[in-house]
């Protein structure tokens, strides 16, 4: 949890919140759910702290009251900052959304934008834009125009610059816009919401529909649930003969696709096939292959080229 989330604004509330992030950090998480609990007492409107107070008692094995705690984080926070919905349809108290509120992405990754690259690449072993750019470079093709969609802090750029004239990046992190922009790849970088229909996306405020012949997404569709408006944007976006290279974490065996404890969304190939087969997009190649790590664990994923009929 950041520094702006830390505070309550009460000196006493908050400093039993510090003494219940200690017992937590040493593996006492009913103490520390219990000093939570009296800090809350004291500021009972305070989101990050009921949120805080959810994932103690969740590790404790208390799920009823790791519910009841995430139930008062949205309504304390009804935007849903901090993604409790996601934790209650893991959970099994709400249906699993289609998508994760933009506010919780949004704030997940502006938080994360300073130290994302030392986390992904140094600590996680992230491979997915060489990999990707090694699979758009199969192609043969110089495109005239690419628009990276999630560009995050600019890592596929880079890796795609030279088979591209032109090269724009969207995401929905103003700070991670600004990390990318630090690296000087990108022609146009501007913010863009893709859990709305096409044309609120923001991603034909400055550009024409039909534009690109090649759009990238880099470990973003994971974020996206419901893939059908993305794959409507995408669609407007690319021109005749235009190429579309994405990755999504592998559901395996699951069909559809669902929420990992991670709260990131799994996809099935299945279904991203019947995505592309909808939307007028030829597969053309399928790789699967580790993206990263999370702690101990490979995270599996399927990558995808494919392109839009001529």
């Amino acid at each position: 949890m950041q520094p702006h989330q830390l505070t309550s604004g009460d000196v006493i509330a908050d400093r039993r919140a510090d003494y219940a992030k200690m017992l937590d950090e040493s593996g006492e998480q009913d103490a520390a759910a219990e000093l939570m609990e009296q800090a809350l007492e004291l500021v009972p409107g305070w989101a990050a702290g009921w949120y805080r107070l959810a994932g103690y008692r969740e590790k404790a094995g208390n799920t009823v009251g790791a519910i009841e705690a995430y139930r008062q984080t949205l309504a304390a926070s009804p935007d849903d900052i901090f993604g409790a919905e996601l934790k209650l349809a893991l959970l099994g108290d709400v249906e699993t959304p289609d998508q994760p509120p933009s506010s919780y992405v949004e704030r997940l990754f502006d938080d994360y934008a300073d130290r994302f690259e030392t986390a992904l690449v140094e600590k996680l072993d992230y491979s997915v834009p060489a990999k990707l750019a090694a699979l758009v470079a199969t192609t043969g093709c110089h495109y005239a125009l690419a628009v990276d969609l999630g560009c995050g802090t600019g890592l596929l750029g880079p890796e795609i610059r030279d088979h591209v004239a032109r090269l724009e990046g969207f995401d929905l992190s103003q700070n991670m816009l600004a990390k990318a922009a630090e690296k000087h790849v990108y022609d146009h970088l501007a913010q863009a919401d893709l859990s709305l229909s096409p044309e609120a996306t923001g991603l034909f405020a400055d550009g024409a529909p039909h534009r690109a012949d090649l759009v990238t997404a880099a470990d973003v569709l994971m974020y996206l649930g419901n893939l059908e408006s993305v794959f409507e944007a995408v669609a407007a976006l690319m021109g005749p003969g235009a190429d579309f290279a994405f990755s999504v974490e592998d559901a395996g065996g699951e069909e559809g696709f669902h929420l990992a404890p991670s709260l990131r969304y799994a996809h099935s190939e299945a279904y991203v096939r019947a995505l592309c087969d909808r939307h007028g997009l030829d597969v053309m190649t399928v790789k699967k292959t580790p993206i990263r790590k999370d702690g101990a664990n490979v995270i599996s994923g399927i990558l995808f080229l494919t392109r839009k009929a001529a």
